[in-house]
């Protein structure tokens, strides 16, 4: 009998280690070949509405980031004493009280950036990419992958809102984060690329061209890695 102890205890289970490959994976996934917005195809509806300014994407990709990261934290913590019948009120609860704190956070410290972003912070509650990644994994891992994994998909949104952002706003305004950078548009003082005969694409700042950059990005993903090019 001691012998058998005695080999029990010198079997150890390797734990994984915090950073090992597949943990990693659960973080860089959505930045590349897994995307919410343009794999999964989640989150559409900020991507169009937010993005006419780089200084709004940038704020709502640290919201999202936020929201997701520790609202994957405490759903996986909770995940054994949630009641199968009321899950998804209970996600609603956590992710409507983290929004509810962004929101207090952005008028107090970007009054008017939080005008701006108005009424699409809140909702960050019915966004999909949140809800569906509580669903779909935090209620099944432990609270580290489950903040790899809330870190890893807002990290993926938030690329993609900063890449509309950024050729929306440079291109519709000629500027970035409000500051310009193609020069003087005002006739008759005219300085930089305004002055070659350049002026500013009014459809840049229309919702419907951040669906158009959008699809020029998925075109490009796919065209670097045709593994996601779906068959017909």
């Amino acid at each position: 009998m001691a012998e058998v102890v005695e080999q029990e205890k010198e079997v150890k289970v390797a734990k994984e280690p915090l950073f090992s490959k597949k943990n990693r994976k659960l973080f860089t996934d959505p930045i590349t070949d897994d995307n919410p917005i343009t794999i999964q195809v989640l989150g559409i509806c900020s991507a169009l509405a937010i993005t006419a300014e780089l200084k709004a994407s940038i704020v709502m990709s640290i919201a999202v980031l936020f929201v997701l990261g520790v609202g994957n934290v405490v759903i996986s913590l909770m995940r054994n004493i949630i009641p199968q019948k009321i899950r998804i009120i209970v996600q609603l609860i956590v992710v409507a009280t983290l929004v509810i704190i962004v929101d207090l956070v952005l008028k107090a410290f970007a009054y008017e950036l939080s005008k701006t972003l108005s009424v699409f912070v809140g909702l960050i509650i019915t966004n999909c990419i949140i809800m569906g990644r509580f669903e779909a994994f935090a209620l099944g891992n432990g609270p580290w992958k489950a903040f790899l994994d809330g870190l890893g998909n807002a990290a993926g949104y938030a690329v993609i809102l900063i890449i509309v952002g950024f050729f929306r706003e440079l291109l519709g305004s000629g500027t970035l984060l409000g500051i310009p950078v193609l020069g003087n548009p005002i006739p008759g003082e005219k300085t930089g690329l305004y002055a070659l005969g350049y002026e500013n694409n009014g459809f840049m700042l229309l919702a419907p061209m951040a669906l158009i950059v959008v699809g020029l990005i998925i075109w490009v993903q796919r065209s670097r890695n045709v593994a996601l090019i779906e068959e017909n």
